[in-house]
């Protein structure tokens, strides 16, 4: 199975530097809407297996313009699923304060260096936020319909997946980017979950996401697609 990793677009939040975590009422910012509006022509007629957002409005504002405009008709028998699993992270009381503020706590220097060490007062461990992520990855992939399976969440719960998805220790996962709106694919079809696109959002990815499955071993690179 092909999984599709999309971030949600630019918030309201993102253009103030603020850290929302789960704050109800964080709509997609001007930005936001454009790089929505994007991802209808970006994505295009892809086959889906499963849609599955994180419950938080962002998200579903984020993948709405593409499903109403193409994929709900291309894509019968689909409907979006919320998974919980997928919410941002719980933050604690560092939600809804200014990144700038928050860079000089004591704290920072964890989440940056030794992300798998770090709580966030009142809220969540990111150890704990992987293993969430992880579940929902694995169980959206149990599925028997054909297609790519779409997950919509978060830069912090994508970067998560990934570094899973490739055997990366959680404290490395800063080293990946992930930007509002962007793409990103891994496949699981073999036994080790490969990744075939990282962060981009730029390109049309209609025929690279609905292409034939790399089930071939690979050396030198592989022949592609």
């Amino acid at each position: 199975m092909q999984v599709v990793l999309i971030r949600h677009a630019h918030s309201e939040a993102n253009a103030k530097g603020v850290l929302s975590g789960r704050i109800g009422g964080v709509h997609l910012s001007a930005t936001g809407v454009k790089q929505s509006n994007d991802l209808i022509t970006r994505l295009g007629k892809i086959k889906l297996a499963a849609l599955h957002i994180s419950p938080l409005e962002r998200c579903r504002e984020t993948i709405d313009p593409w499903w109403v405009e193409i994929g709900q008709s291309h894509n019968r028998g689909v409907e979006i699923v919320e998974d919980e699993n997928l919410i941002e992270v719980d933050y604690g009381t560092w939600s809804g304060k200014k990144l700038a503020m928050l860079s000089a706590h004591k704290l920072w220097k964890t989440v940056q260096n030794t992300p798998s060490a770090m709580y966030f007062p009142s809220g969540e461990g990111l150890a704990a936020m992987q293993t969430r992520a992880m579940q929902a990855v694995h169980k959206s992939i149990l599925t028997k319909k054909k297609g790519s399976v779409v997950l919509v969440s978060h830069g912090d719960v994508i970067k998560s997946i990934v570094a899973a998805s490739l055997g990366m220790h959680l404290d490395n996962f800063q080293r990946i980017i992930i930007d509002p709106a962007s793409v990103t694919v891994i496949d699981f079809n073999s036994g080790k979950p490969r990744l075939l696109l990282l962060n981009d959002s730029r390109a049309n990815l209609e025929d690279f996401i609905n292409g034939p499955a790399r089930n071939a071993n690979q050396l030198g690179g592989g022949a592609g697609k």
